[in-house]
């Protein structure tokens, strides 16, 4: 892929800079928006955070030694409150274990300064796919979530029972109902839950639970 058209594919997603020399953050950004790809700059992790806009999507490109929280400390604390952007790390200063341990807690890359041009456009593609993928996944779960708070409170425990494979006759003994009120209940959950057959209806209420959505149901 050229860069003009990786800059179209990516226009919407922005490289956010951490890093405490000004001069080393200049010279990312006009690289980066050399191709069309927009950037922002922190001197700190404290300071990214603060400014840090939740909607906001691309990728972090962060420095491992920093004032203050680290770049591998900020890589724990990042999910905890809040920011859930893929990282490309970036140091003069690298050691084994320490790739292994940013490596292991899920960052896109790993570069040695000074690194080249293409091999930092290529982890920011590669950053940027998967932000977008997470994204789209999240999306998904959102559409999940709002068909579900869409049921009635006995369609949900219909839903809840059929899941699990109960049959409308177990169903309708366990919640004291007919089995016609079953069916007609079950009929509604698969058109508001936009489920074309059962194993579909089973396969989206498992990405439900498995969600950190049910987690705030739970709350």
């Amino acid at each position: 892929m050229s860069d003009t058209a990786n800059a179209e594919s990516t226009a919407r997603q922005t490289v956010f800079i951490v890093d405490d020399d000004p001069s080393i953050c200049e010279g990312l950004s006009n690289l980066l928006e050399s191709v069309g790809i927009p950037t922002r700059s922190s001197p700190s992790a404290e300071t990214f955070r603060e400014s840090w806009v939740p909607e906001s999507a691309g990728c972090l490109l962060l420095d491992v030694r920093l004032p203050g929280i680290s770049g591998v400390q900020f890589q724990e604390q990042m999910r905890a409150i809040g920011i859930d952007l893929p990282i490309i790390f970036m140091t003069a200063h690298g050691d084994i274990p320490m790739v292994r341990k940013v490596m292991k807690g899920g960052a896109v890359e790993f570069l040695t300064k000074p690194f080249q041009k293409e091999e930092l456009l290529q982890a920011v593609r590669e950053a940027f796919a998967l932000d977008r993928t997470k994204r789209t996944e999240e999306e998904g779960l959102r559409k999940i979530r709002t068909r579900i708070d869409s049921l009635s409170p006995r369609e949900r425990e219909v839903l809840d029972l059929v899941t699990t494979g109960m049959l409308n006759k177990q169903i309708a003994g366990q919640l004291n109902l007919s089995e016609i009120t079953v069916k007609l209940h079950r009929r509604q959950v698969m058109e508001k839950m936009r489920a074309g057959s059962l194993a579909e209806l089973v396969k989206l209420y498992e990405q439900f639970k498995t969600s950190p959505y049910a987690n705030e149901e739970q709350r």
